[in-house]
């Protein structure tokens, strides 16, 4: 569609009480991001004019949409003068003849649900949706299929209360209708507050076209707490996994899965049931199998787990990961580490075997060394390398090794152990049997 045709404000002002967090609202994640990422990423498909209004924790709110996208405009709200939906429109300018009004907490929002928003005519468009037990939400009024006028619960009467039909809080306006009536908008009700509903009232008073539109409860559901939040998360992880499967990923058991907005795969990819990607990990034709955890890393050719963790910053690449192997910030390539290995801040080249028990000792307690083992190195179980260390290509060390000195050079054995003493019925003196 032309995004020509319309801007959008995305009101992100409010501090979320109800979340019991000192965090903003908007600012709570919903797989791996920001609920307003999602609500900005859908709005940026059919519009290149789009306008954040923020308040409470302003800096961090502009922080967080800034990491993502740079073509943002921000207004800050004045809501200790001009609080409410209302007094978040007062400084706001558009470029665009239509405004769609969204808010910064319904980050289950996508482009093709707003569609009905963009081919109506109306003055005003304003979303509705029908629910049994509409507490919590404005009662719309309809009268002859055109709205009468919206009341927040707060300020309903007995009657008013008893309708089911009620504000999904997404409006489309004509530009002329909110450079006319936000001008007058009044706080006289019992919060004090300049509601944007109230421009319905006053836009019906005159004559004006106020048109509902229909719309799914999913798509436009309001996070106003921790449940809630935990609700569209599920409806989100079903949506990115349903994404990527039909992109040719293979998920067993997809509901015990979790990925996060930020992960990609490329070719062949399994995952297996119990994982966790998080981050923006990158998975190319690679195995995960059940159970493993890998985060802000990149996985090529590879196999990982049962029940291994790659930590932030890893890079594999023909390489096998096994049980309880851990990898933090390292570079393995056509590696073999099968299982109870610890691999952090090291680059570990082809052919390499890492050995159970193997551990990379790269903290001294102040601060982080590398490792740094080459080709062909065949590390034996239960072996510690002390950063700062480099083993070269063509190297052994025998299992129960401590490596300490700074390089072990080509073609070594390197080896620390003990001699073996044994004493002659030390067990039955010691137990006294």
């Amino acid at each position: 569609m032309n995004k020509n045709r319309i801007s959008i404000v995305i009101l992100a002002a409010g501090k979320g009480s109800r979340m019991k967090s000192s965090k903003a609202k908007v600012l709570h994640t919903i797989c791996g991001r920001e609920m307003l990422y999602y609500i900005i990423k859908a709005s940026r498909e059919i519009s290149d004019d789009i306008t954040v209004v923020i308040a409470h924790q302003k800096d961090a709110v502009q922080k967080a949409v800034s990491s993502y996208f740079d073509d943002i405009n921000f207004v800050t709200q004045d809501d200790i003068n001009f609080p409410g939906t209302g007094g978040a429109m007062k400084n706001v300018s558009v470029k665009n003849e239509k405004v769609l009004v969204l808010n910064g907490d319904m980050p289950l929002i996508c482009a093709e649900a707003l569609d009905g928003f963009l081919h109506n005519d109306s003055d005003i468009v304003m979303s509705i949706f029908d629910l049994p037990d509409p507490d919590g939400y404005g009662r719309v009024i309809i009268e002859n299929g055109e709205v009468k006028k919206i009341v927040e619960q707060k300020d309903a009467s007995k009657v008013e209360l008893s309708v089911t039909t009620v504000n999904a809080g997404i409006y489309a306006f004509t530009k002329e209708v909110l450079d006319k009536y936000i001008p007058l908008l009044s706080n006289d009700n019992a919060q004090k507050e300049y509601y944007l509903t109230d421009v319905i009232s006053m836009a019906r008073a005159d004559g004006l076209s106020v048109s509902p539109l229909l719309v799914d409860e999913e798509h436009f559901r309001g996070v106003n707490s921790k449940k809630d939040l935990s609700v569209a998360e599920e409806i989100m992880q079903d949506r990115i996994k349903t994404k990527w499967m039909e992109a040719g990923v293979r998920m067993q058991l997809p509901s015990t899965i979790y990925i996060e907005e930020g992960v990609t795969f490329e070719g062949e990819c399994i995952v297996e049931n119990g994982c966790r990607i998080t981050g923006s990990s990158k998975i190319i034709n690679s195995h995960i199998k059940a159970h493993s955890v890998i985060e802000d890393s990149i996985v090529k050719n590879s196999d990982v787990g049962p029940l291994a963790h790659l930590r932030p910053a890893s890079e594999l690449e023909d390489t096998h990961v096994g049980n309880f192997v851990e990898v933090k910030k390292s570079t393995l390539k056509g590696v073999k580490a099968g299982h109870l290995s610890y691999i952090g801040d090291a680059t570990v080249d082809e052919g390499t075997n890492i050995g159970a028990g193997v551990i990379t000792c790269n903290y001294d307690g102040i601060k982080k060394y590398q490792t740094i083992i080459g080709k062909n190195v065949f590390v034996g179980s239960d072996s510690q390398l002390v950063a700062p260390v480099t083993i070269e290509d063509d190297v052994m060390i025998a299992a129960g090794t401590t490596v300490t000195s700074g390089k072990v050079e080509s073609g070594s054995l390197a080896i620390s152990r003990t001699k073996l003493r044994t004493i002659k019925d030390f067990y039955y003196k010691f137990f006294k049997k």
